[in-house]
């Protein structure tokens, strides 16, 4: 009779062995903090990420304020990350050839100056518009080092076999606090005004960086046989051949310059489609956060790879399908409650992406391919938000937003005929890096992309 999932087996002696049981779905979503660099990582990030989400819905409220201008909102959008997109390079091969602990200490530390100096030009009631577009360009040079920096470390904290829970962890993190912090910024720019979301975020940042201090990292030797224009053309070099990290992200950068700038023009739809002023904001950019947040926990609770293709495809459709309906509502309770699937989508597109990506890349590229993922990311949306404030003040909010969502759903259908053919190189390339990381071949291929 066979033994049932609860019960006993035998030793050789006759006594009866406990099976162990499973983890529970708790337990395996949360497996990446049970490293302590992670949760260290994990908790200072958590508090600094909420001061930044209500700086971001303070920033694009003070503009609106002060200008009332859908095309200066875009254009602080795209000062704050075209500097991304020009300098990711250049961090990336800072990533792959020095001490990625150090770099985000720094990029972080920097990023604390400028919030305080936004902090006391806003309190001092001197601030400006190019006050804000300087502060927010020297930030997307920040950003340009921390971000490949910050997601190549993530596998120096947890190693290999965590290193999807924890991008989806860290996404869950990113979103929780974009569920926190716009509320928040809500009521206190409403109530006391802007300067004082900026003052908190410089605060907070003081949150990860003693949480970085306080780690113990491994030295990792790093890469310098070659000059550092020579390790840029080779990152560039990777991506262009290697087609399933190509492909994505080809399709997260169509889904960065149409779809994101819906973000930038929030406050235009909240004042004067909806009519619910800095607190209307802050519940929408709330809800957008509350999927986002659903769609990261459901990647942190998968516990491979596999399908993570499919995830993309239907994930951008998603995204685009309820984008549109969001362009065209004059509800507050119905946009609110479509930008909870809007999120979700662009939660789920993205860290699949950026999951499959660092499960096929090798270790000595990873900076510099987590560059391109950058520039695809943060980088595309500049141009995109330019484009998206010069389009608004012709077309108006709505159709502009429904033109890059129809061009989301484009970009989807061509990746999802495409997905069948990249699924034999994908799966080599992941089985090549996880026998790399001593991971049985029978493993990895379980774990593979289809």
């Amino acid at each position: 009779m066979p033994l049932s999932e609860n019960s006993g087996a035998s030793d050789p002696s006759g006594e009866e062995v406990a099976t162990p049981q499973p983890p529970s779905r708790l337990a395996l979503a949360m497996r990446s903090l049970r490293h302590r660099n992670f949760r260290l990582f994990f908790g200072g990030q958590l508090i600094s990420l909420i001061g930044t989400w209500m700086q971001n819905i303070a920033q694009a409220w003070l503009v609106y304020r002060l200008t009332g201008s859908s095309l200066l909102l875009g254009t602080v959008g795209f000062a704050s990350q075209i500097p991304v997109f020009i300098l990711a390079p250049i961090g990336g091969t800072v990533a792959d050839r020095h001490n990625r602990h150090r770099i985000v200490i720094g990029t972080q530390t920097a990023s604390m100056i400028l919030a305080f100096i936004l902090a006391a030009l806003t309190l001092g009631q001197v601030v400006r518009v190019w006050h804000i577009m300087v502060l927010a360009a020297l930030l997307g040079v920040v950003n340009a080092f921390d971000i490949p920096a910050r997601q190549a470390f993530i596998v120096e904290m947890v190693g290999r076999d965590d290193l999807m829970n924890a991008i989806a962890l860290n996404s869950s993190m990113f979103n929780g606090a974009r569920i926190i912090g716009p509320a928040i910024a809500g009521i206190l720019v409403a109530s006391i005004g802007e300067g004082w979301c900026f003052f908190a975020n410089a605060v907070s940042y003081i949150a990860v960086i003693v949480g970085l201090l306080l780690m113990h990292v491994e030295r990792v030797s790093r890469l310098r046989d070659s000059t550092p224009l020579e390790h840029i053309i080779e990152g560039f070099q990777y991506v262009r051949r290697t087609l399933p990290i190509r492909d994505l992200l080809l399709l997260l950068g169509l889904i960065s310059l149409v779809g994101m700038p819906y973000s930038v023009l929030m406050p235009i739809f909240a004042d004067k489609i909806l009519h619910s002023g800095a607190r209307g904001l802050g519940i929408l950019m709330g809800a957008t956060g509350v999927g986002a947040l659903m769609g990261a926990l459901m990647l942190a609770a998968k516990s491979g790879v596999r399908g993570l293709g499919r995830w993309v495809a239907v994930s951008a459709a998603a995204f685009g399908i309820t984008l549109i309906l969001f362009s065209w509502s004059h509800l507050l309770w119905l946009s609110t409650f479509l930008l909870v699937p809007v999120g979700m989508a662009m939660m789920v597109e993205m860290a699949a992406s950026n999951t499959l990506i660092q499960a096929m890349v090798p270790d000595e590229l990873r900076g510099r391919v987590m560059a391109v993922y950058s520039m695809m990311f943060m980088g595309m949306a500049p141009l995109g938000a330019l484009f998206a404030g010069v389009l608004a003040d012709r077309l108006g909010s709505p159709l502009t937003v429904s033109i890059g969502a129809v061009a989301c759903l484009a970009g989807a259908a061509v990746f999802w005929r495409r997905l069948p053919a990249l699924r034999v190189e994908a799966r080599q390339l992941i089985i090549a890096q996880a026998a790399g990381g001593g991971e049985p071949a029978e493993q990895a291929t379980a774990r593979s992309i289809s």
